[in-house]
Parts: C-alpha cells; sequence; structure tokens
C-alpha cells in the first residue's frame, strides 16, 4: 500500500477509534462523580474522580510511549484503550462489592484510554506529509468532539441498561464505556498500519532511544521545544483548573444545573469544534504563532472570567468558557506540533510521552488547588491562578523568540542558545 492511502486509512482508523473513546470517557466521567459519592458517603469523594483519572492518564503516559518506540503505535494505543476497558471493569465490580477504594484503582486504569487518546495525534502525524501534519493532527482531535457531547447524554439510558442488567443503576453507564473501549483497542489493533518509510514524516523507531526523562532534560536545553512543552502543559492545566470550577461557582450563585451545563457544553464546543481551523493555520502560519494565538485567547478568557466572577452572568461566563476551550485547542494543536518539529528522532516519542505526563499530572495538580482557592477568595483568585501558568508560558515564549526559525529548525535539541 503507497504512503498516501495508507495515512488515509490511519487517519480514519484513529478517527474511530477517537469517537469510541471519547464516548467511553465522557459517558463514564459523566456519573462517577455521583457514583463515588454513593459508594464513600461523602460528596468530599466526587472531585476525586477527576483528579483519579487523570493521575491515571499521566502515569501510563511514559510506559505508553515507551511501548510506542519498541513496538509501534498499534500496540500503544491498544494497549491505552484495553487498560482503561480494565478500569471501566473494575467500577463495576467496585459498584457492586460497595467498595471505593476499588473504584478509585478503577479510575486510575481508566485514565489510560485518556493518555491513548492524546498520544493518537502524534500518530496521526507520523504518517502525513509535513506540510499537512497540523490539518492530521487536528482531524483526530476533533473527533473526539462527538464522543465528548454523546457521552454524557449516554447517562440516563446507562442508569436503565444498569437497572435492566441488575446492576448498580449508575454503574450502568460504564458498561458504555468498557465496549467502546474494547471496541476501540481492536479496531487500531486489527486495521492501523504503520506508517511508510517514505511517507513525508519522521519513522516511531530509532536506533538510537532515550527515556522520557532524559528527553525532558535534553529538551530543556532549547527554548523552542521548553516552548512546546510549557504551551501544551501550560494550557491543560489553565483550562481544568478554571473549567472544573466554574460549575461550583456558578452553583453558588444559585444557577440552575441546566444552565450550568449549558455553559460547559459550549466550552466542550471551543475545545474541539474549531481545532481543524488551528490545524490548518498551524501548516500556514507555523505552529508558534498559533500557540500565541492560543495563549492571546488565554488572557481574554481569563479577563472576562474575572471581571464576571462576582455575578456569575449566564451569558458573560459562556463566552468565557468558549474562549477558554479555543485557547486549550490552539495551544494544545499549537504546542504538540512545535514539540514534533522541535525534537530529532530519537527524542521525539519519549518526549511526546512526557509532555503527556507533565499535561496530566499539571491538570491533577491545578485541578486539586483550584479548590481551596475558590473556597479562599471566590472564582476572581481562581482565574488569577491560571493567570499566573499563562504569564510563565508567555515568558518561555518570549525566549524562544531569541532563536529564530531558521536556526531553531537547524540545532538538535540538545543545544542551546546563547
Amino acid at each position: 500500500m503507497t504512503s498516501l492511502p495508507r495515512q488515509r486509512r490511519n487517519q480514519a482508523v484513529l478517527v474511530a477509534g477517537q469517537l469510541l473513546s471519547g464516548v467511553g470517557v465522557a459517558s463514564g466521567v459523566a456519573v462517577g462523580g455521583i457514583l463515588a459519592a454513593e459508594l464513600a458517603g461523602t460528596t468530599a469523594a466526587s472531585g476525586f474522580v477527576q483528579t483519579a483519572s487523570a493521575l491515571g492518564a499521566g502515569l501510563v503516559a511514559v510506559p505508553l510511549a515507551n511501548l510506542a518506540v519498541r513496538a509501534g503505535r498499534r500496540w500503544a494505543l491498544s494497549a491505552g484503550f484495553a487498560l482503561g476497558a480494565v478500569g471501566a471493569t473494575l467500577v463495576l465490580l467496585a459498584a457492586e462489592l460497595g467498595q471505593f477504594w476499588l473504584m478509585a484503582a478503577g479510575m486510575l486504569f481508566f485514565g489510560s484510554a485518556t493518555a491513548a487518546g492524546l498520544q493518537a495525534r502524534y500518530a496521526a502525524v507520523d504518517g502525513a506529509a509535513p506540510e499537512k501534519a497540523g490539518r492530521a493532527m487536528a482531524i483526530v482531535i476533533w473527533a473526539t468532539t462527538v464522543g465528548s457531547v454523546a457521552g454524557p447524554n449516554l447517562s440516563e439510558p446507562g442508569r436503565l441498561l444498569g437497572m435492566n442488567l441488575g446492576l448498580v443503576p449508575l454503574s450502568g453507564p460504564f458498561v458504555f464505556s468498557l465496549v467502546a473501549f474494547v471496541t476501540a483497542a481492536l479496531v487500531i489493533a486489527v486495521f492501523f498500519l504503520a506508517p511508510a518509510a517514505n511517507a513525508g514524516a519522521k519513522p516511531v523507531k530509532s536506533a538510537k532511544q532515550h527515556g522520557a526523562w532524559r528527553a525532558l532534560r535534553l529538551a530543556s536545553r532549547n527554548p523552542r521545544a521548553l516552548f512546546a512543552l510549557a504551551t501544551v502543559t501550560g494550557g491543560h492545566a489553565i483550562m481544568v483548573g478554571v473549567m472544573v470550577m466554574t460549575p461550583v461557582a456558578m452553583n453558588a450563585h444559585g444557577h440552575s444545573l441546566e444552565i450550568i451545563g449549558i455553559v460547559i457544553s459550549l466550552h466542550i464546543l471551543g475545545m474541539y469544534a474549531a481545532s481543524p481551523v488551528f490545524g490548518w493555520l498551524v501548516d500556514r502560519i507555523g505552529a508558534q504563532s498559533v500557540a500565541f494565538i492560543g495563549m492571546g485567547i488565554f488572557l481574554a478568557a481569563i479577563a472576562l472570567g474575572a471581571v464576571v466572577s462576582d455575578s456569575s452572568d449566564p451569558m458573560l461566563m459562556s463566552v468565557a468558557l468558549a474562549m477558554l476551550g479555543l485557547g486549550w485547542s490552539a495551544c494544545l494543536i499549537g504546542g504538540s506540533s512545535l514539540l514534533n518539529q522541535s525534537a530529532p528522532d530519537d527524542l521525539r516519542v519519549p518526549l511526546q510521552g512526557a509532555n503527556d505526563m507533565m499535561m496530566n499530572f499539571g491538570a491533577a495538580g491545578m485541578a486539586a488547588l483550584a479548590g481551596p482557592v475558590l473556597a479562599w477568595g471566590g472564582f476572581f483568585w481562581v482565574n488569577m491562578m491560571a493567570l499566573a501558568v499563562l504569564l510563565v508560558m508567555v515568558t518561555l515564549a518570549l525566549r524562544a523568540l531569541r532563536t529564530t526559525p531558521e536556526r531553531a529548525s537547524a540545532e538538535p535539541v540538545t543545544d542551546t542558545v546563547a
């Protein structure tokens, strides 16, 4: 099979995997907090679901990248989705046994599906021509939209399914997660092909291999690579930190769950719907420019969020959260593309895994901090916390500007700038 049909087939397979995994993740997470609170007997346990899932995604990101180096993307992505299925199974078992600790363990494994979904964006680039790499990545990210929107709407059908199967009703949506993850793993394992050697992209394997920590140390010496790492990690932390506290802040101001749901839906739409546009911009004006656009959108979103913090006006909050999603999308696509361009063959895949680990750990830490900050100072200070992260990103961006694109593309990631 020639390189172009092979790349198109792989992209279709990755899109199918993202659709399935998006449904699986969203349907489980939508009710996971409520189920956790029931099992633990306290509402405080509900926030642990998001943290455990993010930690699980971070813990497995590097092993999946190492597996991609040794055995190829097909087995790495399949393994990630399969581990997510194990997690869904453990959650179902935990619900039947009434054991919160078992659900916590299950959510750690559940996060593996998220890690696989994130690494799929790099798999899309492996077989793409360099001038179309941004669009190839963006289309795979965009495919998550359908699953993310459809998943929460399966909560009630899942509850009814759980009742009909004799399960704990709230565990029913995790049956959908289990089926979706197993199907995604099988689709990738059966239909995904290794990129052709002449596809115009760097191969996944390389003669010289590095671990994730060494890749990070070497990347820290290159301003563009460091900027790329900070863009993806910081952008994800900003998005999660503000997003998870928005429903809490709006609820405190007396807004209904329906209004809160609309605001979050618009946020999710912002996260994914415009990704093809940002991918096209990467191919037209460059990954670094798209990352700067993302930071500018983040600044506007944070400023608006801070202004409406005293009232949580639904209309303005919807705009702020939609912009927050757009900023995340631009930073994820621009930063990930820049990382791909900045790293040589022997560092590329380990660095991808290390970055995904960092972004998930960063999100878990930001989510954990956002709660106490909200309780102490309100939604205004949650946005100020996000602004502090953005300032770090801007600082590294300005440092990266000292390296011209021509010089940076010629320098290995191990070089430093005078």
